[in-house]
């Protein structure tokens, strides 16, 4: 779809990037992607592209060799490469919020040692929060870093869902370290974890299993890290100091959901775009079904919920980009975007009839795909949680 908002309010260059970014998506992931996520074949020579456009520098400080951009760009930026296909802005998301971490809580050498190759690519990043039966309950966590009698760790535990596990050579993971606080959320500490690409033990006490087979979001490698007397030094900290890892990841994870929203607006992007096509050219009762008022009417709610999700996904990243909290509006652009991310993906199946159940079309795709938005980065009843609290904390009854 073409918005108004679109270009409003952006510099030249951010319009510019937007356009590169989408011409790449026409030209270089839309062809290829179904038959790449059949094959759940990792996107290499795309991610090469977009090393090149620059992409995974987006948002590192020209000092440290990236762009410089806004949280806003680079949302719009996922938004189109999503739209393409979602796995690919599965690549970058957890690379740039490890990237994010480094650059607003890592100490300057960390910074210096890190950001440089991020912003090239040389250095992919990944991220865990989660474990094995614990899905959102952080704070139960079991991973553990024990100080060793040198100063360094031991890390021991094993890890869950980590985008990128195989093909990144940076984890930000969190631990439990012992920080004699009262509080479990101020005894929590993220290392940044050093490895060797791929699969099997890629550090010593690191073994990354392999891949795990999931409904959709293929192509991107989803594993487990095991560590088993992993030993790592105490300037692998992030910041410099232990205790402080919940707060960071929690920081980072804000970004995360903007970007999910940013995700999940291009997944029902796409999805609009491919029902009013198939309405206009299949033919019922001689006459496009386009011009039945049921798909008429199916094709209104539908871009109707693509640009609201749209809307408070740009107002999420904005307000990030003020340097103003933005949980709340984090949470409800990541809850709206997803919801009607299925809702428009779903309806748009419905305009395909039984061909939206072929593989040989592209919305087969986009159904799978879809689920996952509403899991990512927080369920919607994690969202929920987080704007309810907000909204009793906003409204207290004297």
């Amino acid at each position: 779809m073409t918005r108004l908002c679109e270009t409003e309010g952006l510099t030249e260059d951010q319009i510019q990037i937007l356009k590169a970014v989408r011409t790449f998506t026409e030209e270089k992931i839309i062809p290829v992607a179904t038959e790449l996520e059949h094959a759940d074949e990792y996107p290499q020579e795309i991610v090469d592209g977009l090393k090149e456009l620059g992409v995974f520098g987006l948002m590192i400080p020209e000092e440290y060799d990236g762009l410089g951009e806004s949280l806003l760009t680079y949302a719009l930026v996922v938004e189109e490469i999503a739209r393409g296909w979602m796995s690919v802005s599965g690549v970058i998301n957890t690379h740039f919020i490890v990237a994010y971490m480094i650059m607003q809580h890592g100490t300057e050498e960390q910074k210096k040692k890190y950001l440089p190759k991020m912003a090239t690519g040389e250095i992919r990043g990944s991220f865990s929060m989660s474990e094995p039966g614990l899905g959102s309950d952080v704070a139960a966590i079991k991973t553990k870093a024990t100080k060793n009698d040198d100063g360094g760790y031991t890390i021991d535990g094993a890890k869950m869902w980590l985008t990128n596990g195989g093909s990144s050579n940076l984890i930000a993971v969190l631990v439990k370290t012992d920080e004699g606080a009262e509080s479990v959320y101020k005894n929590m500490s993220t290392f940044l974890v050093e490895k060797e690409e791929g699969f099997g033990e890629t550090a010593p006490g690191l073994t990354i299993p392999g891949k795990i087979d999931k409904m959709g979001y293929k192509g991107v490698d989803t594993t487990e890290a095991v560590f088993e007397g992993h030993q790592i030094g105490a300037e692998q900290i992030l910041g410099g100091e232990a205790g402080k890892g919940f707060y960071q990841m929690m920081d980072g994870v804000e970004v995360g959901r903007v970007n999910v929203a940013a995700r999940a607006c291009g997944i029902a992007n796409r999805a609009f775009e491919l029902g009013i096509d198939y309405a206009q050219t299949r033919e019922t009762f001689g006459k496009p079904i386009a011009e039945h008022q049921a798909i008429l009417f199916r094709l209104a709610e539908m871009a109707t919920k693509v640009e609201a999700a749209h809307s408070m996904m740009v107002r999420a990243a904005r307000l990030k980009d003020k340097g103003e909290r933005n949980d709340v509006e984090a949470g409800m652009a990541k809850y709206l975007a997803a919801e009607y991310c299925n809702e428009v993906v779903e309806a748009s199946f419905r305009i395909h009839g039984g061909y939206g159940y072929s593989k040989e079309y592209e919305i087969e795709r986009l159904y799978r795909e879809a689920a996952f938005m509403l899991i990512g980065e927080g369920t919607a009843d994690i969202q929920k949680m987080i704007i309810g609290r907000s909204m009793l904390k906003e409204y207290k009854k004297a």
